[in-house]
């Protein structure tokens, strides 16, 4: 079993962890190596659902904060193991997870180690299958298990934010729009209908829509509605008769689940919609107090999180909630995912100055 040594700096545990391949769905010899850094630390409650571990302090603070980051990745492409490399001469970590988001978990560790008392106390999170469908996440499962688990006043979740505090998450809605048609032979064209013609209005909607930038809580977030997908055809001696346009809705956290389904129906009125999956974004939350504590402490510019993370879980549940973590978000998932030495060492500073 590979093992991780926490007495390593944090840019050398982000190293030791990303050299543990966890793609989603085999996060368990990444999981197991965690599980034993912290299963017998005395000032740590422990408990385990799969590849999901919490670790949590019980100092009898008057507040909480829970502290999270998912585990797995997205499938590696020859980018496992690292590699230093220099960028704009800057020392960064290649690798597959570097950004999204082992370094912050890396940091996550760490700090849980070596925070016996911390002036907060804290519920640590580690968790499997972010990467996939949101059945599957560990966040999910825990929920209905041990919901007691994510009670706090403030979430932090350590998604990649280039060392600053992105406030709360877009919304985010696929849908499919199909045209059907009526197949026939292709020597024959008009004798049929093709449904891939009929999807042309479709995209000419699409390439002629203007999202909207939306100001929520003094953040400005970027919506985009765009066609990610399509299908249609059968043969090459067929007219098809079916076509499908699979679309993702990225929403201002201003608009809820059923405002956000309404709108892709309207933009795509006369034609068969069907939503495949819907997530609210999360309001900032930096109105709260101890995230405006945060913020301050970590002395951070408060930026929008354009993508959906799990900061949207704890919003549901009515805890403010934040992303902070090491690494470009233009990188995650890329080929070329790499984070700055720097933003590591200064995202540790900040948790462990606010901390303690």
């Amino acid at each position: 079993m590979p093992r991780l040594d926490p007495a390593l700096s944090s840019v050398d545990l982000t190293r030791a962890i990303c050299d543990i391949p966890s793609e989603s769905g085999d996060e368990t010899a990444l999981a197991d190596a965690m599980f034993e850094v912290v299963r017998d630390l005395e000032h740590l409650d422990v408990f385990r659902d799969g590849d999901t571990i919490v670790a949590r302090t019980r100092n009898g603070r008057a507040q909480r904060v829970v502290i999270a980051g998912h585990i797995d990745t997205v499938p590696i492409n020859g980018n496992v193991p690292t590699r230093d490399v220099e960028v704009d001469g800057e020392p960064c970590l290649w690798g597959r997870g570097t950004v999204d988001m082992k370094a912050g978990v890396a940091v996550q560790l760490k700090l849980a180690v070596e925070l016996v008392r911390p002036r907060l106390d804290i519920t640590w999170m580690w968790y499997d299958h972010e990467e996939v469908e949101a059945d599957l996440n560990g966040l999910t499962r825990l929920s209905r298990t041990r919901p007691d688990l994510f009670a706090g006043d403030l979430a932090i979740l350590g998604e990649p934010s280039n060392g600053q505090v992105e406030g709360g998450c877009n919304g985010s809605l696929r849908a499919v729009v199909r045209t059907h048609g009526v197949r026939a032979h292709s020597a024959r064209a008009w004798v049929g209908e093709n449904a891939i013609h009929m999807a042309a209005p479709i995209l000419t909607r699409l390439s002629g829509y203007r999202p909207r930038t939306v100001e929520v809580e003094g953040l400005e977030y970027r919506e985009g509605l765009n066609a990610v997908r399509i299908g249609g055809g059968v043969a090459g001696n067929v007219i098809p008769d079916l076509c499908e346009v699979e679309i993702n809705y990225r929403f201002a956290p201003s608009r809820d689940a059923a405002g956000a389904e309404q709108h892709v129906r309207d933009v795509f009125d006369g034609f068969e919609v069907e939503v495949v999956d819907l997530a609210e974004g999360a309001r900032p939350g930096l109105d709260a107090a101890l995230a405006q504590e945060f913020v301050a402490a970590v002395g951070a510019v408060p930026r929008p999180k354009y993508g959906w993370t799990d900061v949207a879980r704890f919003s549901a549940l009515g805890i403010p909630a934040v992303n902070y973590g090491p690494g470009d978000p233009r990188l995650a998932h890329h080929d070329e995912e790499r984070v700055p030495f720097a933003q590591i060492e200064d995202v540790e500073r900040g948790l462990r100055a606010w901390l303690i």
